[in-house]
């Protein structure tokens, strides 16, 4: 008969070495766990027998794709999650007593949205409060707010946890861009048959429809016009401004100041933009000052491409208030290279 693992026994561990568990049972590996917890492969491994000698169990069986909770491991998850929860709690607790501006509110964004979106309002933000800083981490993973990987968090994916509070901003329509340049020497598909002649920027990452293009295209796949694949936003704006392809970008791109035109060929897509924090987090009055202004920064009266109806990005770019302007400059989607600026003799050399 296999020991099972008790609650009492849990109560003598290491917090931290219960975390490290619980992370590492959520990414089934321990190489995975390190790189979310931002330590060492060894210092998880490490951890990990600490806690089996200490529990006197072996909690996982390594196998040739990663790590699997062995019987004594799995007895232990609802406890473990339990003291998480508990641990936290008291967290959020001590932070709500701080009820100034002062401090860190850590927000995590989805990639292109944090860097094309939020990042250029971002900086007037901070100029009005000058004693808070936003701890703004782009990424297409979902942070975990139950577990304080962020104090609140803008993404595609709707909790559905009760324990959050849910709030959707907006919702992004995302349509085929192509370059000006791209225009120029291939031409634009002018329907969904001429579109699966030209080249296809392709965009692979957590949150995403993946299988959106072949969808609207009507293929089994898209790995026949594929160009260019990438996992980041940027990249593909960049790539998508500098003629790779055509590609799927929100419909604001085109108000971004990039080179780039819509191609109308009938098909677009949309998601929806959530925000999810814990309610404790808004008795602190530097997180609810963030939290209002998020929602600001996506009000669709204001910003007409995150409504619900769609908008063709023609409608909207040149008939915009003054104070809706996306304002990025030229060149904030991709830097104008200066090798035409440099002496001959230095380009010659490669610009050194």
């Amino acid at each position: 008969m296999e020991r099972r693992v008790s609650e009492k026994q849990l109560r003598n561990v290491s917090w931290d070495d219960i975390r490290i568990f619980l992370s590492c049972v959520q990414a089934g590996s321990f190489r995975r766990a390190a790189a979310e917890l931002r330590v060492s492969s060894s210092t998880v491994v490490r951890r990990i027998d600490r806690l089996e000698h200490a529990l006197g169990s072996p909690l996982f069986a390594r196998t040739p794709d990663g790590v699997v909770p062995t019987e004594e491991g799995r007895s232990i998850v609802d406890h473990a999650h339990r003291m998480e929860l508990a641990i936290n709690a008291v967290f959020r607790r001590v932070e709500k007593q701080d009820t100034t501006t002062r401090g860190t509110v850590r927000v995590s964004v989805t990639e292109g949205i944090g860097t094309y979106w939020v990042m250029p309002r971002l900086v007037e933000f901070q100029r009005q409060f000058p004693f808070l800083i936003i701890d703004m981490r782009c990424g297409m993973e979902s942070a975990d707010v139950l577990r304080m990987e962020a104090d609140l968090a803008v993404q595609f994916d709707r909790p559905t946890s009760p324990d959050l509070i849910v709030t959707k901003l907006g919702r992004l329509h995302i349509y085929p861009f192509a370059a000006k340049s791209y225009a120029e020497i291939y031409g634009l598909p002018k329907s969904v048959e001429e579109m699966k002649r030209h080249r296809l920027v392709d965009q692979a990452a957590p949150q995403l429809d993946t299988g959106a293009w072949a969808r609207l295209l009507k293929l089994q796949d898209v790995e026949g016009i594929v160009s260019l694949r990438t996992n980041l936003s940027s990249a593909l704006l960049y790539a998508i401004e500098k003629g790779a392809g055509i590609g799927a970008l929100p419909t604001y791109a085109a108000a971004l100041g990039a080179p780039i035109v819509p191609v109308d060929i009938g098909i677009r897509h949309s998601m929806d933009v959530w925000m999810t924090f814990h309610p404790d987090i808004r008795r602190t009055q530097r997180n609810t000052l963030v939290i209002d202004w998020i929602k600001r920064i996506f009000d669709p009266e204001r910003f007409p491409w995150f409504r619900d109806e769609f908008i063709h990005p023609s409608e909207f770019v040149d008939n915009l208030p003054a104070d809706s302007k996306v304002n990025i400059g030229k060149g904030f989607a991709a830097a104008t290279p200066l090798v035409a600026d440099l002496p001959e003799k230095v380009r010659a050399a490669g610009g050194r």
